[in-house]
């Protein structure tokens, strides 16, 4: 009866992993102290629907460099930035008297000259505060999934992973180790928590992997619901492959 001890730890393994990933996954689509009311709107995008602007579509599909892009293409739209295809930006019309947060910090990243690469401008403007404001809002409104949650999410579904192999070993093992006359309820003993921990794994691909890194099951929701007509929406839901060649180049340009 070698074999109970090690289906205990087996079991607890399996069990701690199963709860710690249900926890964060229900943490993480929990509203914070902001409700789910209010639309925000201080990222200077609006009208995409009711509860969501365009910048705060654009933070839960591609997190904060998906906000940076837009802005940047927006504002090229606008003639106020040239996006150059060799990966250049250049200031046309500075935004400066604009109550627009985002745009004033693609501004300052790109300097005082009025010029600089955008690979230097695009890091620093995903982590300027009004980015960051912008993230907090949509956690606070239960939109998106905070740096912690996410972290906690991942540790969870590392911890069931474990405890799916950690069972599947130590099930081989007493079941090779173990008298033919025992086998058949050593076998039913591990299948607990294989079954257990491997339930939970495919339910958290379902519930968990259809997100993106940044929304929750609420935002997700959201975002769904949005139309791609739009140009400036479909570049915050699907991307910079929506848009034309050259905004492309200038986007995924590395020097």
């Amino acid at each position: 009866m070698v074999w109970v001890p090690l289906l205990l730890v087996a079991c607890v393994v399996a069990g701690v992993g199963c709860a710690r990933l249900c926890r964060a996954t229900l943490a993480a689509g929990r509203p914070g102290r902001g409700g789910t009311e209010g639309t925000g709107g201080a990222d200077g995008f609006h009208g995409t629907a009711a509860e969501l602007t365009v910048g705060e579509a654009a933070y839960l599909a591609g997190g904060p460099l998906r906000v940076t892009d837009l802005t940047l293409v927006a504002m090229h739209r606008e003639r106020r930035l040239l996006l150059a295809h060799t990966g250049w930006a250049t200031v046309v019309d500075s935004p400066g008297h604009r109550d627009d947060a985002l745009e004033r910090a693609v501004i300052g990243a790109i300097g005082a000259g009025g010029q600089s690469p955008i690979p230097v401008v695009r890091p620093v403007v995903a982590a300027a505060d009004s980015v960051r404001l912008l993230a907090e809002r949509l956690v606070d409104r239960g939109l998106a999934v905070s740096a912690a949650g996410h972290r906690e999410i991942e540790a969870g579904l590392r911890t069931v992973r474990t405890g799916f192999l950690l069972s599947l070993a130590l099930g081989t093992m007493s079941t090779l180790l173990a008298p033919a006359a025992e086998r058949a309820p050593v076998l039913a003993g591990f299948a607990l928590p294989l079954v257990a921990s491997g339930l939970c794994l495919l339910i958290g691909r379902i519930e968990v992997y259809p997100y993106t890194r940044w929304a929750s099951p609420a935002g997700q929701r959201l975002l769904a619901g949005l139309s791609s007509a739009d140009p400036l929406t479909a570049l915050a839901t699907r991307g910079p492959g929506v848009l034309e060649p050259e905004l492309r180049a200038a986007l995924r340009s590395r020097s």
